[in-house]
């Protein structure tokens, strides 16, 4: 291609700017687009960010290619309150308007806009109109299919679940409005095809691709994925995530009582943190590490005999679960949402019972055989399925059918000639 596409991305978080996977899944994106000699230019909501978290701002990361450009406004928290409840950009119409107006976007891609916008933003933007479905905010007020704080949704019953998760009612939801909103979308973008299929049951009416996470390709020159010395000094088995009760440590502690050769490393940290402390206490084989940095976090994974993944919520994907792929890591998850697909295709076992995790622990501890192949398959598998050159063509494909069925016939035939380069 003579000449790169421009992006436009709505998003409300993004890095730094940024609390969960989601945003780091857009910044990737980003990333592997401008890398492929487009423009990218990201829009996110900072009010949402300070609202939630910190009031400061964090500092800058290094210069990536990507134009990004940060919502502030004199209202501070009231303004992404003001969209959560109208389901509109009240204080922020302006600016995106001007942005838009300026910006002469090919494609505008529209990612988790709760707070940024809401369903009022789907009206703005040029060229082909992509929503690429993060969580299940669509079909869900609360976004996480966690009904009244305590178990996996399996009907609606929203008005009083959003009142346990102590968040105000979102009284656009029972008008047609969102509906009215996703007319003006060309195409739907799931993680898996169990968030696809959950949308559906819950009422999405539009159709969805399912096109999943992705991380940077594999180094082949480097075929040895775990690098030494180990980060500790025992076998162990590794969690990964933000410490809240739907993560479903709980289960996963005790177990550790029936296990003594092997210790387990928590990496995050959460509000659910200070309680999974308290139940860890008495176990001095369990070990809470924190934060950590990704480069750090690599070395956990490669020398962990399994990624363990307990999750008890519906969730979209699993990116922890390809980041231990790639490192050529196994992986026990519970039987349970999109994980037991991304082991079908990658490497591990899936289990709905601490009796299962336990047994399924000691068959990788007692076999390093076992788990050195596993160990493999999750790699090559890694590189087939989830590796941004497997996985940016299938972004571009959804673009490119989008681009047709409006008749943007130039479009199409650019993306085509990109996606067979």
């Amino acid at each position: 291609m003579s000449e790169g596409l421009r992006f436009l991305m709505v998003t409300t978080f993004y890095p730094p700017f940024n609390f969960g996977g989601d945003g780091i899944g857009v910044q990737r994106l980003a990333r592997a687009l401008v890398q492929r000699g487009h423009h990218v230019t990201v829009v996110h909501d900072a009010d949402a960010y300070h609202a939630l978290g910190p009031r400061r701002d964090p500092p800058g990361g290094a210069p990536d290619g990507v134009e990004v450009v940060s919502l502030h406004s004199r209202l501070g928290r009231m303004s992404p309150l003001l969209t959560q409840q109208t389901g509109r950009p009240i204080v922020q119409r302006r600016s995106l308007e001007t942005l838009v107006r300026h910006g002469h976007y090919d494609v505008t891609w529209f990612h988790n806009i709760s707070l940024v916008g809401g369903p009022g933003v789907l009206s703005l933007g040029s060229g082909v109109r992509i929503y690429e479905a993060h969580e299940h905010w669509l079909v869900c007020p609360s976004h996480v299919l966690w009904r009244h704080g305590r178990e996996v949704c399996t009907g609606k019953q929203c008005l009083r679940c959003v009142l346990h998760h102590r968040r105000p009612p979102q009284l656009w939801r029972y008008t047609g409005y969102l509906t009215r909103q996703l007319d003006q979308v060309d195409a739907f973008i799931a993680k898996s095809r169990f968030s696809a299929d959950k949308h559906r049951e819950f009422g999405f009416p539009k159709p969805m691709t399912v096109v999943p996470y992705f991380l940077p390709d594999l180094d082949d020159s480097a075929p040895n994925p775990a690098p030494d010395p180990s980060p500790h000094a025992r076998p162990y088995f590794l969690f990964v995530g933000r410490l809240e009760k739907i993560k479903g440590l709980d289960d996963v502690l005790p177990v550790f009582q029936q296990h003594p050769d092997a210790d387990l490393l928590i990496a995050g940290d959460g509000e659910y943190g200070d309680t999974l402390r308290r139940l860890a206490a008495d176990h001095p084989r369990i070990r809470f590490l924190g934060r950590v940095e990704p480069a750090a976090l690599a070395r956990y994974y490669a020398h962990a005999l399994a990624l363990i993944v307990p999750s008890v919520c519906f969730e979209t994907f699993g990116i922890i679960i390809i980041e231990a792929f790639r490192q050529g890591t196994p992986v026990l998850t519970r039987d349970l949402g999109p994980f037991p697909e991304l082991v079908r295709h990658g490497a591990g076992e899936t289990f709905t019972t601490p009796d299962e995790l336990l047994a399924g622990m000691r068959r990788l501890h007692v076999d390093p055989e076992r788990r050195a192949a596993l160990g493999r398959r999750a790699r090559e598998a890694f590189t087939r399925h989830w590796s941004t050159s497997a996985v940016l063509p299938q972004y571009l494909a959804v673009v490119r059918e989008a681009a047709k069925r409006r008749g943007h016939t130039a479009l199409a035939e650019r993306l085509r000639e990109e996606i067979a380069a």
